[in-house]
């Protein structure tokens, strides 16, 4: 009979094995960064020529256009409306409710019940 391998199985064998490999990877980081490289000597770049600066170009000033001052519209007063006073209406006076008196439930009371066993 064929035997049945449990996923859970691979899967741990999967992190054994990434876990390893990690090792080499922070080794050879250290190892980077304890080699020393030669200086090397900064390139000199070519002379280039100079430009000729232009003149700025001069911009005609434009007038700003003035508009006409309209004048304000006169708007009619409206009157406030009053509101008449109204009464305050009277409520009925409500009953006091009275809440009955519930008499407390007495429980019958039993004898303690003796366990034969224990004497």
């Amino acid at each position: 009979m064929a035997y049945y391998y449990n996923p859970s199985f691979f899967f741990l064998l999967f992190v054994t094995l990434f876990l390893t490999s990690d090792y080499v990877i922070q080794s050879d980081a250290r190892h980077l960064l304890e080699i020393t490289l030669p200086e090397l000597p900064k390139p000199e770049l070519p002379h280039l020529p100079e430009i000729p600066t232009l003149p700025k170009p001069e911009i005609p000033e434009i007038p700003k256009p003035e508009l006409p001052t309209l004048p304000k519209p006169e708007l009619p007063k409206i009157p406030k409306p009053e509101l008449p006073t109204l009464p305050n209406p009277k409520l009925p006076a409500l009953p006091k409710l009275e809440i009955p008196v519930i008499p407390k439930p007495e429980l019958p009371t039993f004898a303690k019940a003796r366990n034969p066993s224990s004497t």
